[in-house]
């Protein structure tokens, strides 16, 4: 049987993911676009968690969410995240619903509640939605850290895969810190340090919890990467390569969005394009990405409109994301390192990052 080369997602910094990346939201009818026993310990070295106690313990924390909006409508999952019905998903999951759609939460044991939307973060793919019924009679998930994680360390996966509530897998830590552009509806969001697992999640899993073996939220399962067929086209299940979200970014975007609606993500003041290399060398320019505007955190490093940034933070300027993906992990009064060139005339300037 001649095998069927992987779709090649490119990634800043010259890594690659050989496959196609989906986001998990699982939409019926439609073709995917975007979907309490204390648990018991295990040792990083051993090959799962003991789920049972996991799941008794999680499950009663995660809600499968419905999302309509005009003629599109899907499912997806969550977790309780604060006390007073907050719940911490994917934005992809409740995107449909986002203009004046409806959106209402299933917990485990049945029941159901209106909620409403809170706050948006499409860049990192981030959501907090609010139950009308304060989720009073349900447990807030513990949250743990991302930062101690180790490759080979077993994790749970509970979510609502294609609308099956409840649902529980387990697998092991693949590898940390990737970085997977999802694409989505008119947006790009950006998996920044990304936990790679090998649990089983699959469209509907969305926004649903990824867990270690003491139950504590580590990350926010978000994407998988499957193997299109020989036309090309994508399978849409899982193949072992899942990517969550780490709960230390994901944590500070949430409790943003509860104070304030918005992400608080700095601005650079920069509006760019991407030079093609033809068109680089039909005009006798660097490659790297050419500066539109300028407005202030720009301006006050010293770009104007028509200057090439070559390099971003030491890295060559190839892709417009890089600019945003500098962003996501950075504060107000953090700085950015940009080489550029003018008139011919390559130079270096310190960026400081302005809030929004």
């Amino acid at each position: 049987m001649v095998g069927v080369p992987a779709r090649v997602l490119p990634m800043v910094g010259g890594a690659a993911i050989g496959a196609l990346i989906t986001a998990l939201i699982f939409v019926p009818g439609q073709q995917n676009r975007g979907s309490s026993q204390p648990a018991g310990q295990a040792d990083a070295s051993t090959a799962m968690c003991p789920a049972i106690p996991v799941a008794n313990q999680i499950l009663p924390s995660i809600v499968t969410i419905a999302a309509r909006g005009g003629a599109q409508s899907g499912t997806g999952s969550g977790q309780i995240y604060k006390a007073g019905g907050y719940i911490l998903t994917n934005d992809h999951v409740i995107s449909v619903a986002a203009n004046g759609g409806a959106v209402s939460v299933q917990y485990s044991d049945g029941h159901s509640s209106d909620a409403t939307i809170v706050g948006r973060d499409p860049s990192t793919d981030l959501a907090v939605l609010k139950a009308a019924d304060a989720a009073e009679k349900y447990p807030v998930i513990t949250i743990g850290s991302s930062a101690s994680l180790q490759v080979g360390q077993p994790v749970v996966a509970l979510g609502a895969p294609l609308g099956l509530a409840s649902t529980v897998t387990s697998g092991i830590v693949s590898a940390l810190d990737r970085y997977v552009p999802v694409p989505g509806d008119g947006v790009t969001h950006h998996l920044i340090g990304a936990i790679q697992t090998d649990a089983a999640i699959n469209p509907g899993n969305s926004g649903g919890a990824l867990v270690d073996c003491s139950g504590r939220l580590v990350g926010v399962n978000a994407a998988i990467a499957t193997v299109p067929n020989e036309a090309g086209v994508s399978g849409g299940g899982s193949v072992g390569l899942g990517f969550a979200i780490p709960v230390d970014l994901a944590k500070p975007i949430a409790d943003e969005l509860i104070r304030t609606g918005q992400p608080g993500h700095p601005t650079t003041g920069l509006q760019v394009q991407e030079i093609p290399p033809a068109l680089a060398q039909a005009s006798g320019n660097p490659t790297g990405l050419f500066v539109q505007a300028v407005d202030g955190p720009a301006v006050a490093a010293g770009l104007k409109a028509g200057d090439i940034i070559t390099k971003v933070d030491g890295a060559a300027a190839v892709s417009s994301e890089q600019i945003i993906v500098a962003t996501l992990t950075r504060q107000a009064g953090d700085t950015l390192e940009l080489a550029y060139v003018r008139a011919g005339t390559a130079a270096t300037t310190t960026l400081t990052l302005a809030a929004p």
